[in-house]
């Protein structure tokens, strides 16, 4: 009897564990920093995919999109910010909110099927983007690039989701350089960052988009290969995304992987660990 009372005495105390530690990371989470993994190249050469970075969700203050997602496929677990804090999904006011800057690299929910996606702050509400030519324009007037040498990688399956990545130099075969151009853009606040460039793609040449007031409009610094602002939420696009989906502000890599697990040390990028984001 003794030793079923000790073991019943020792589960309670082993719960009680659990359970603050999980009140206390899903606070810690909700209030401050969200993990984040990046799963794509959209954001290439900014962010490569296996990086992991926390998203400071201090940055813009609190809205509904601020709660926790947990998304475990593997045992059917999809949970939104939507399924937390619904409740407060209607509203676009934010608890001690802040507009984001253009430039900023911004954490945000999709406007229609709740995912968090990661771009850079193009467009403001009462801006008018377009890209003519590769080349981005606001407010009619183009923005300040110039060259900067070409980005390399290896033709090989990238991240969990192996992903091949596109080529400028053409298809190109397992274990060979994939090169595209890379540039240095310059945006009207001063914000500079690269940009990569795969070939002529009908993204390239768009209409005159007018970003609503309340709303925000996004790129992948991958100008050719990102579903961005440039695309609408009817083709599968992202396309204006409301004040209220934003998340939080990405300032640094933390941690990156070239493997498929973030276990297989052999793959760390060592060089990309704490690395500031421009």
């Amino acid at each position: 009897m003794a030793e079923n009372t000790g073991f019943i005495a020792w589960l309670i105390e082993t719960l009680k564990t659990v359970f603050w530690a999980l009140l206390i990371a899903g606070i810690f989470r909700t209030l401050f920093f969200q993990p984040f993994w990046i799963p794509s190249g959209s954001m290439k050469d900014t962010l490569l995919i296996g990086d992991f970075l926390f998203v400071n969700k201090m940055a813009y203050g609190y809205s509904y999109a601020s709660c926790p997602s947990i998304r475990i496929p593997q045992v059917g677990i999809d949970l939104g910010a939507d399924d937390f804090c619904g409740f407060a999904e209607d509203s676009d006011k934010r608890l001690f909110g802040s507009d984001p800057e253009r430039g900023d690299i911004v954490v945000f929910r999709h406007p229609v099927d709740g995912r968090d996606f990661i771009k850079r702050l193009i467009g403001l509400p009462g801006d008018r983007i377009q890209m003519v030519d590769s080349l981005l324009y606001i407010n009619d007037a183009p923005v300040q690039i110039e060259a900067a040498g070409t980005f390399s990688e290896i033709m090989e399956p990238q991240g969990p989701l192996a992903i091949r990545p596109q080529c400028e130099n053409g298809a190109v075969g397992f274990g060979a350089e994939c090169t595209k151009s890379r540039f240095i853009e310059t945006l009207p606040n001063g914000v500079s960052h690269a940009i990569l460039n795969i070939g002529n793609r009908p993204s390239d040449n768009t209409g005159v988009f007018t970003v609503p007031e309340g709303q925000f409009f996004f790129m992948g610094d991958n100008r050719d290969n990102s579903t961005d602002s440039r695309f609408s939420q009817a083709a599968r696009g992202v396309g204006f995304v409301n004040r209220k989906d934003i998340v939080g502000r990405a300032d640094r890599v933390m941690f990156s992987s070239a493997g498929s697990s973030m276990f297989a040390f052999w793959t760390w990028r060592s060089d990309r660990f704490f690395k500031a984001l421009d």
